[in-house]
Formats: structure tokens, C-alpha cells, sequence
């Protein structure tokens, strides 16, 4: 018995990695792509990866892979490029266009501090959470002189120029290690410089992206404000509400993980999974798969396949419901894009 637990999670482990490594190149294609953010299939990438990631934090939980009661030193090297889970979810979920912004950007807040709490507790960075409260905080600007003001402005800009310098550092170091990291045989330590490289950089991030989002925020209470009395009516029903969750293993962590996010949903895996075939995107086991439409019956319902915003949303469905044909087209697509750059064999009649 101890043996088939030993199998799974093994089996589990190995699930992990394959499918994180997935996620990643996916992450870092959409990250150097040159099309548009809003463009369809940028947008089908965007979410087909954050659902990868998604499935990634389940394994992690099933697994225990991380715990409060041990230092970065005892993590498994493999296991360290786990910490970049909700950062890689925190900066899609910015590149996500449909739905409104400010729980788009409420979401991706989530993940970076849940990120920042993690790194925080292995050691890895001492960001410090602030608490706003905007009546002391108007009081104190108000009771500051200035000259006060202006060396916290000057101090501000100092941090700012030395992370800058950071950050430049650290991509170089990531490049010359990512080099090292395509050898069959890589070294250990190499491995284990690369994944710790590789989350101090996204600390930066993350910090930074936190930084913007407390700039646009106000930007968007104040949009928001100008539109309540403008009110037109909706073309279609908008999409549910984006919300980051937090997956626990069982009932008891749920009780602890729920009591320091009072504000965000958690819930078993069970839960999770049941939520997600009730809200249609897992597939239910009890029902049959449909296959797309195609041109007959399209003609049949009155639907128009040529039209963009309907062949979006049909593509957007495909990967929702883990259509293997259009999944197993989409991955060719993208093999055949890296083996072909745009360009190549237009010579213009020269030899």
C-alpha cells in the first residue's frame, strides 16, 4: 500500500515538471511575441497557459512541496521553480483583456503578494506590506515639510535607479545560466543558481507591478466615477468575475489559509474541481464531448463563420473544453512558427 503511494507520488511529481515546463514555454513565447496583446489567439494562449499554471499549483498542493517549517536550503533544487507559480499568474492575468479591468488587476494583486509573502517567509526578500489608510496617510502628508517631502522623493528615485541596476544584473546572469541550462548533464548547482536567479528577478517584478497597479488603481476609481451615469446596455452578458484561489490539500488548511486571506475564496481540491465542471471549464465525465461546428450546422443555426468576434469566441470555447484536435493544430502551428521565422526563403530573386 505504502508502495502505490510512493507510485502516484512519484507519478505526480513527474506530471509537475512536464507540465511546468509547458506553462513556461508558453509563458515566455507570449512574452516575445510581437503580435498585439488583444489579438485572439495571444489572448487563447494567455489563458490556455494560466490553465496549465492552475494545474500546476493543484499538483503542488497535492504534493506538499513547500512548508513553513523549513529554510530555501532544504527545498529540492527541482522544486524551487515552483515559487514562480503565482507571479507567472499574476503577470498573465494582467494580459488578459476580456472582462473589467479593476478585477483583473485585483486578481493579479493577489498573486504577486502571495508571491512576495512566500519569498518572504524562505528568506529570499524582506518586502514590507502596507496597510493604507487614507486618512493617516493625508494627514501625514499634510504634517511633512518640505524638504521632508522631497528626500522621500529623492530616496524614492535612489531605490528605484539601484533596482534598475539589480534587475540588469540579474537578466544578465539568467542569460549566461540559461545557457548552461540546455547542456543533457547540467551541474547541480547550476541548476539550483538558475531557479534562485530566476525568482529574484521576478521579486523585482512583482514589486514593480505592484507599483503600477496602486498607480492605475485611482485612475480607475475615477473612470469608473465619470461612467455611473452613462450606463448602456450590454451587446452580450458579461464574463464571470476573475478571482485568484488559493488551493489547500484539506479542510484543516483550508480553515488556516482561509484565515489569513479572510477577503479570498479557498477551497478543497475536490471543491475546486466540482466548481470548475459547474462553471464549464473542466469537462464533465458524465457527459459526452461535442465536437466543433462546422459549416453545415453553422448554416443550420444562422451562424456566420467568418464573422471575427464569433470565430474568437468559437476558438476560445475549443481550448475551454480541451478540444484535442484544435489543440494538437494550435501546437503544430506554433512548431512550425519556431522552425520558420517570417522571412526566411524570401530571398527577392537572389541568389
Amino acid at each position: 500500500m505504502a508502495s502505490n503511494n510512493e507510485d502516484n507520488t512519484e507519478n505526480d511529481a513527474q506530471n509537475l515538471s512536464s507540465m511546468f515546463k509547458e506553462g513556461l514555454d508558453n509563458y515566455n513565447k507570449i512574452i516575445n511575441s510581437d503580435q498585439p496583446t488583444n489579438d485572439a489567439d495571444v489572448q487563447i494562449n494567455v489563458k490556455k497557459t494560466m490553465k496549465i499554471f492552475e494545474q500546476a499549483t493543484r499538483l503542488v498542493s497535492l504534493t506538499d512541496v513547500f512548508s513553513k517549517n523549513e529554510g530555501i536550503d532544504e527545498v529540492a533544487t527541482n522544486d524551487l521553480q515552483y515559487f514562480l507559480l503565482p507571479a507567472l499568474l499574476g503577470s498573465l492575468s494582467l494580459k488578459l483583456t476580456s472582462g473589467e479591468r479593476k478585477e483583473i488587476i485585483d486578481c493579479a494583486e493577489v498573486y504577486f503578494k502571495d508571491f512576495l509573502s512566500r519569498c518572504n517567509d524562505y528568506g529570499l526578500c524582506n518586502y514590507q506590506f502596507v496597510h493604507k489608510d487614507s486618512s493617516k496617510d493625508e494627514s501625514s502628508k499634510n504634517e511633512k515639510t518640505e524638504f521632508e517631502l522631497l528626500e522621500v522623493s529623492v530616496n524614492t528615485r535612489a531605490n528605484k535607479i539601484q533596482r534598475f541596476k539589480e534587475q540588469k544584473e540579474l537578466k544578465t546572469k539568467l542569460e549566461n545560466l540559461k545557457k548552461n541550462m540546455e547542456n543533457e548533464y547540467v551541474d547541480e548547482e547550476i541548476k539550483r543558481n538558475y531557479f534562485l536567479t530566476m525568482i529574484k528577478l521576478f521579486i523585482h517584478e512583482a514589486i514593480d507591478e505592484l507599483n503600477s497597479i496602486d498607480m492605475e488603481k485611482p485612475i480607475l476609481e475615477h473612470m469608473a466615477n465619470l461612467k455611473k451615469d452613462d450606463r448602456p446596455q450590454p451587446k452580450r452578458p458579461p464574463p464571470p468575475p476573475l478571482k485568484p484561489i488559493i488551493i489547500t490539500k484539506d479542510e484543516v488548511q483550508k480553515a488556516v489559509f482561509g484565515a489569513g486571506y479572510p477577503s479570498l475564496p479557498t477551497m478543497t481540491v475536490q471543491e475546486f474541481y466540482e466548481k470548475r465542471v459547474a462553471d464549464g471549464v473542466f469537462p464533465d465525465p458524465n457527459k459526452k464531448k461535442t465536437n466543433p461546428m462546422n459549416l453545415q450546422e453553422a448554416a443550420l443555426a444562422g451562424v456566420s463563420l467568418n464573422d471575427e468576434d464569433k470565430e474568437a469566441e468559437m476558438k476560445e470555447k475549443l481550448v475551454d473544453e480541451d478540444d484535442e484536435e484544435y489543440i494538437a493544430r494550435m501546437r503544430a502551428k506554433d512548431e512550425f512558427k519556431d522552425d520558420h521565422r517570417r522571412g526566411w526563403g524570401n530571398r527577392m530573386n537572389r541568389s
